[in-house]
């Protein structure tokens, strides 16, 4: 079983910045890919970041593009969003899943995303 938790979410003015954290427990978490989703009040939950389990290779969701970066360290057994230009539509509940895709040739669909956590709030207000 893994276990993750999330933090760092807050409240910040339009065009500051966050940096979250996910921090895993339990079995092996280096080896998994790692990805960031998020979700608005009545939306769906949207994909925001992805990122191997080597730290290699990873994708951002076009929304995001040049304002996030996802990165990990596998010695803390913990994956990192930095968030900046941050935006009102950017305000969601933010998530982190592992994956069982090591490779990251592609983004892996919500299904083969294994474990979640809890979550952090993120508002952004003009």
């Amino acid at each position: 079983q893994v276990q993750l938790v999330e933090s760092g979410g807050g409240l910040v003015q339009a065009g500051g910045s966050l940096r979250l954290s996910c921090a895993a427990s339990g079995r092996t978490f280096s080896r998994y890919a790692m990805g960031w989703f998020r979700q608005a009040p009545g939306k769906e939950r949207k994909f925001v970041a992805a990122i191997s389990w080597s730290g290699t290779t990873t994708y951002d969701a076009d929304s995001v593009k040049g304002r996030f970066t996802i990165s990990r360290d596998g010695a803390k057994n913990t994956v990192y969003l930095q968030m900046s230009s941050l935006k009102p539509e950017d305000t969601a509940v933010y998530y982190c899943a592992t994956s069982s895709v090591t490779g990251l040739s592609y983004i892996p669909k919500p299904v083969e995303y294994n474990y979640w956590g809890q979550g952090t709030q993120v508002t952004v207000s003009s």
